[in-house]
């Protein structure tokens, strides 16, 4: 009772915002639209507060994108291969370190600016300018020391870079390298001037978007007008939908809410194998610099019970390494050491002595308790996996003190080395490729968050940056991926599949990709 009740009240919550949203409930009072325009209302979840300046956080850099503000010169398709986007076509040189960009010609950004060479310049240096004031870090994509040439007359531009780069274009398909008018930009925070197919009109704190066509766009937009509503809650979406209240969501995560709507002709639910690892940082600047510890801790989860659970319910397939087993990176030739095993995991930690003492159910390590402080956050289901991992590490005798927020909390204290176990569901193919995303354990990386150090990866790693060789890259993606494994220096789950769930009354095709860098397209239309 108490449960639905829960329901109940979550129901009503979304329909007042969705109401106020409806009727003008931004700081205008009018939201502009007639009778005769066509209006989608997109629920989806709330990042970064819903910022959009692209060099501010990754998360903005993705709003911008998955709002339909900003484009990149490059963009991936539904086999996640690069083709051009803004750009015509790239040609490099035989070393991979000088790169010419032909534009395609008549685009423009939303307030009629044309998009030129310099403006495209100006937009790559900008980014790189600002981006150590963040934490998108623009320079993974395109190295601080790249000197970028603008040719109006030409309309190219050609990029000459310190490092070889396999393929820079996968790199500048990034939502940080996204080619938006920042001279012209007022308000980059919320107002962002991009080529996109939509442009803000009005932002509405905690609450949403009111976005209009982009009356300058170079193909024919759907819709006039657009509202963006923020949902958060895992049902919210779903019950939007099912009511009326909104007309597509992106990725909803409740198993018993999606067979719902897959069972109900009135809806399509769209899913695409996505690109993305779930998996928990283990900090090793704390308790987890323990070896013994890690390894039992992963032999105390049983991640395909997790995944085929009724809660999880296969949205994610199971895994034990960072990179996804469809992915072909020879995931066939890994091997795992630490299997679910609760009565070995028991036995290594006894034999390490790290026992309880006190009769109280934990065990001890360096005579205190072991509590493990595990950040998590709502989406894609992370806090279920956290709650599972807490009941299995329980059973085992190691404590779990969870911390439950939003993206925000749980980016801020991975970045400040706040938590011992850090959940998180990371996009593997940033930029195109593994390279930045395995990054991530490489010690000397500004972007290794957990502390983790092995020799052999750092040295594998760097040799990976350099390598153009395919076959070659093969073989050192396989052993970096075995090096995390045998250190247990990751918590792995499995890999996610992302979904675009709309009502067949109101919308007449969606697609979600692969790469979730494009939600809101001029691809989604209406159902008449």
């Amino acid at each position: 009772m108490k449960k639905n009740m829960v329901l109940i009240i979550a129901v009503l919550i979304v329909a007042a915002i969705a109401a106020v949203y409806m009727t003008g409930g931004s700081k205008s009072g009018d939201s502009g639209s007639t009778a005769s325009e066509k209006t989608l209302t997109f629920g989806c979840q709330m990042y970064s507060d819903g910022m959009i300046c692209p060099w501010v956080q990754t998360n903005c850099a993705w709003n911008a994108m998955r709002f339909g503000v900003s484009e990149c010169l490059f963009k991936f398709d539904a086999n996640t291969n690069v083709v051009p986007w803004l750009a015509e076509s790239i040609e490099n040189s035989d070393d991979h370190r000088t790169w010419t960009i032909k534009l395609k010609s008549g685009v423009k950004f939303s307030n009629g600016n044309d998009v030129t060479a310099t403006k495209v310049k100006y937009a790559l240096d900008h980014v790189r300018e600002q981006g150590p004031k963040g934490s998108s870090t623009p320079q993974n994509f395109l190295e601080f020391e790249a000197e970028v040439t603008a040719d109006d007359a030409n309309n190219t531009i050609v990029i000459k870079t310190v490092t070889p780069y396999v393929n820079l274009a996968g790199n500048l398909a990034d939502p940080a390298m996204a080619i938006v008018d920042y001279e012209s930009s007022t308000d980059p925070d919320h107002g962002l001037i991009g080529t996109g197919p939509y442009m803000v009109k009005e932002f509405n704190t905690q609450v949403g978007y009111d976005m209009v066509k982009n009356p300058h766009y170079r193909e024919t937009v759907p819709y006039d007008n657009v509202k963006i509503l923020f949902m958060g809650d895992a049902s919210a979406k779903a019950n939007a939908l099912l009511s009326g209240q909104i007309d597509i969501a992106e990725n909803i995560m409740s198993v018993a809410d999606l067979q719902k709507l897959k069972d109900d002709a009135n809806f399509t639910v769209d899913i695409a194998a996505g690109v993305r690892c779930g998996f928990s940082w283990m900090n090793f600047n704390g308790v987890l610099a323990n070896d013994t510890l890690r390894k039992a801790i992963e032999m105390a989860v049983d991640r395909d019970a997790i995944c085929h659970s009724n809660t999880i319910g296969d949205l994610y397939t199971p895994g034990y390494s960072v990179l996804p087993s469809t992915m072909g990176y020879g995931y066939d030739t890994l091997t795992n050491p630490y299997k679910y095993d609760p009565e070995g995991a028991m036995k290594l930690l006894d034999e390490a002595g790290i026992v309880d003492t006190n009769g109280n159910g934990i065990r001890e390590l360096n005579g205190k308790d072991i509590y493990l402080r595990y950040v998590s956050y709502e989406n894609r289901l992370l806090n279920d996996f956290s709650d599972a991992h807490t009941q299995y590490l329980n059973k085992i005798g190691i404590g779990v003190k969870s911390e439950y927020g939003s993206s925000d909390d749980q980016w801020n204290k991975l970045v400040a080395g706040e938590y011992d176990l850090n959940n998180n569901n990371w996009n593997h193919l940033i930029a195109g490729a593994p390279t930045t995303y395995l990054g991530n354990w490489c010690s000397k990386n500004k972007a290794n968050y957990c502390g983790y150090k092995n020799e052999e990866y750092d040295e594998l790693y760097a040799k990976l940056v350099d390598e153009l060789d395919p076959d070659e890259r093969l073989e050192i993606l396989k052993r970096l991926q075995q090096i995390l494994i045998d250190d247990a220096a990751v918590l792995v789950d499995g890999y996610y599949n992302s979904c675009m769930v709309y009502n067949n009354k109101k919308v007449g095709y969606a697609h979600i990709l692969p790469m979730d860098y494009y939600w809101l397209s001029a691809e989604i239309r209406p159902a008449d």
